[in-house]
């Protein structure tokens, strides 16, 4: 084999324009967009001066530009991409959150959005088009050629959050004949090769994945060396149907810098890149972190207030439920606590130091599991050590709380009931932000969304109940 064949339905992009420095006067010390700088942009917007926007912005990477079109506000940022026309870099679309790119391309014409989408890498082209509704994702894509049209439809046939939505379908492969020198006349010739790539892909003629040769493998060898003799047969390869977190994962444990794609029968469709992976990985855990929260995964700072609220109602109705249901408790020991309001007034720290505690166990757990680093072989351990460190923060709270409820109250025997309290909710609340976790992942639901009602729900019980039946046995309140 001389060389394995070009793809005929895939686009090449177009080079990347070079930047300039961007000005100095873009950020401010913290990082963020300068108020000046957004005023001075918003000012030649409305006053259609395309030569000073074209000034001001000439200098920025797409993710400045990104920045700035999230600080602007929203009627202004149609006419930002508009009036730059073609300097305008459909890559800063891909740097916005959902929302603010939709509203944006909502008002772009079909063609304009084709014009500028031809010159993005095929993933990041993906990314533009992918969250659009249907009819206008047919719309853009009749507006583009042929090719085109067909290599991002075939791209769209993938599973969301697939590492074939997520890939680049533009690489490099070569034959398993060919050698190191034929390969690098071939690099230094050929202009329609990625912008950005890492390692040589070598294939059989029919572009089965064979290994990959590392550039800095190949640069080091004698030109008349096989690439065959220098390639790596053990490569990690990721399929078109993983899912993205476990491609993520898989860069994150094998510390790769790229990854080939292949089909189902193992053919090279694709690469993925750990620029990818990296907002793979910042988007999965911002995931978690929303759904211990009892916040939508999708709720971004652009979203408008009728959206947030009604995603946050839901949970906070539940939260409401479960908070009833502990609070019932306090209605079996109506009477005990009309006999010592020194019961009522303390109860609560019991149950807030109680969901405080699971919520540390619950976390670590939850990412544990998202990760992969719990499983069979260690949950016994996990729990182990979880159940021991509620008790002894346990004791030491018993101690503390219990020190300062007497000093509080004066009243006899009130700290021992708190602290023997404090000490059965602490270890109540490091099993249950073990066991609930574990037990909703075991029967598939996520268990960072559904963990946090549960678990604060079980302690707020255990704590009213243990504190008010621990009283009314000692101070004989029944």
């Amino acid at each position: 084999m001389s060389e394995v064949p070009e793809k005929t339905d895939e686009p090449k992009p177009k080079p990347k324009r070079q930047r300039r420095k961007k000005p100095p006067e873009f950020r401010t010390l913290e990082g963020n967009v300068a108020s000046k700088f957004t005023k001075a942009v918003t000012a030649a917007i409305r006053a259609r001066d395309v030569e000073k926007l074209r000034q001001l912005s000439a200098g920025l990477h797409e993710s400045d530009l990104g920045d700035l079109i999230e600080a602007l506000d929203q009627d202004d940022r149609p006419g930002l991409v508009e009036l730059l026309g073609e300097d305008f870099d459909f890559t800063a679309l891909t740097e916005v959150e959902d929302s603010v790119r939709e509203e944006i391309l909502d008002e772009l014409q079909p063609a304009k959005v084709a014009e500028g989408m031809r010159a993005l890498e095929s993933d990041d082209a993906l990314k533009i088009l992918e969250d659009l509704p249907k009819e206008e994702q047919d719309e853009i894509l009749e507006a583009m050629s042929a090719p085109e049209r067909v290599a991002l439809k075939k791209r769209l046939l993938y599973p969301e959050d697939s590492a074939g939505r997520l890939m680049q379908t533009e690489f490099v492969a070569v034959g398993q004949d060919w050698d190191v020198g034929r390969t690098i006349d071939h690099l230094r010739e050929n202009r329609d090769l990625p912008d950005d790539f890492y390692e040589i892909y070598v294939a059989d003629p029919a572009r089965h994945f064979v290994g990959a040769v590392p550039l800095d493998k190949l640069l080091r060898t004698q030109r008349p060396v096989p690439v065959s003799d220098i390639m790596v047969t053990e490569h990690e390869v990721v399929r078109a149907t993983d899912d993205q977190e476990d491609a993520a994962r898989l860069f994150e444990r094998y510390n790769l810098v790229s990854a080939p794609v292949l089909d189902e029968e193992g053919r090279l469709v694709g690469v993925l890149t750990v620029d990818d992976m990296v907002d793979v990985i910042e988007q999965e855990a911002g995931e978690d972190i929303k759904a211990l929260g009892g916040v939508a995964p999708d709720e971004q700072l652009s979203d408008p207030f009728w959206r947030i609220t009604r995603g946050r109602f839901n949970w906070l109705l539940v939260n409401l439920a479960t908070a009833f249901l502990a609070s019932s408790v306090l209605g079996f020991f109506e009477g005990q606590l009309q006999k010592m309001v020194a019961l009522a007034v303390l109860a609560p720290i019991v149950a807030s130091q109680g969901g405080n505690a699971t919520t540390q166990t619950m976390t670590v757990v939850v990412r544990a599991l998202a990760t992969r680093e719990l499983g069979p072989a260690n949950m016994s351990r996990v729990i182990v050590r979880e159940l021991m460190v509620g008790f002894v923060n346990g004791l030491a709270f018993a101690v503390i709380t219990g020190a300062a409820a007497f000093a509080w109250f004066k009243t006899p025997g009130l700290g021992i009931v708190i602290g023997l309290a404090m000490i059965c909710n602490l270890v109540a609340a490091a099993l249950g932000g073990v066991l609930i976790p574990l037990a909703l992942y075991r029967f598939r639901f996520d268990p960072a969304v559904a963990s946090s009602a549960l678990i604060t729900t079980v302690t707020d019980v255990v704590g009213f109940f243990s504190f008010l039946m621990i009283a009314t046995i000692w101070f004989g309140l029944a």
